[in-house]
């Protein structure tokens, strides 16, 4: 949580204190529980720490604005990553880019590798990151849901507001998408 610091993090514990009902402490803690994940998710789409808190304060920020307001939220973290999403279209509509999935060597790798392992793990992140960011971008948010947050196939489905079904063939497809395209390196 280091990287919601200052007034970002700040304005979203002032919008907390405002409503005193039994909502604050529930939101409170699906905060708690998901701002990593909602962070890393953002992060992977936009790439840039900078603008990944941004919305990641957008997001809790409009998801707390709703929640509030609105007893019938049956999946607040589902409601959430929603929001994100939209979050992000926003963003690349808004300064007209494309997104690209990166991953942060930091998010994976090893601190302290020995030299040879370091370029070896190297290497296969950036092999790893190609192919992520060549998927369409259900295929990329289905992979990094599953196995990089440890959501599973019901959570997502939630998520997505699809059958279970249909997310085992999405993430089947895109594992089968990457696996082809890691062949074709010859990994």
């Amino acid at each position: 949580m280091s990287y919601l610091i200052g007034s970002t993090f700040n304005s979203i514990v002032n919008i907390l204190m405002i409503n005193p009902k039994k909502q604050k402490k529930q939101f409170a803690k699906v905060y708690d529980k998901n701002i990593d994940k909602i962070y890393r998710f953002v992060f992977l789409k936009v790439s840039s720490s900078e603008i990944a808190e941004d919305l990641t304060a957008q997001v809790f920020t409009k998801g707390w604005n709703v929640f509030r307001k609105r007893d019938d939220i049956e999946n607040p973290v589902a409601y959430l990553y929603q929001i994100a999403r939209t979050e992000i279209a926003n963003h690349y509509r808004d300064k007209a880019k494309f997104p690209m999935a990166l991953i942060e060597e930091s998010l994976i790798l090893d601190p302290n590798p020995n030299q040879e392992e370091s370029q070896g793990a190297q290497s296969e992140l950036e092999t790893i990151k190609l192919c992520l960011a060549k998927l369409p971008d259900e295929q990329q948010n289905v992979i990094i849901w599953r196995y990089l947050d440890g959501f599973s196939n019901k959570e997502i489905a939630k998520i997505l507001e699809k059958e279970e079904g249909t997310v085992r063939v999405i993430i089947h497809r895109a594992l089968k998408e990457i696996k082809g395209k890691m062949t074709d390196i010859g990994l």
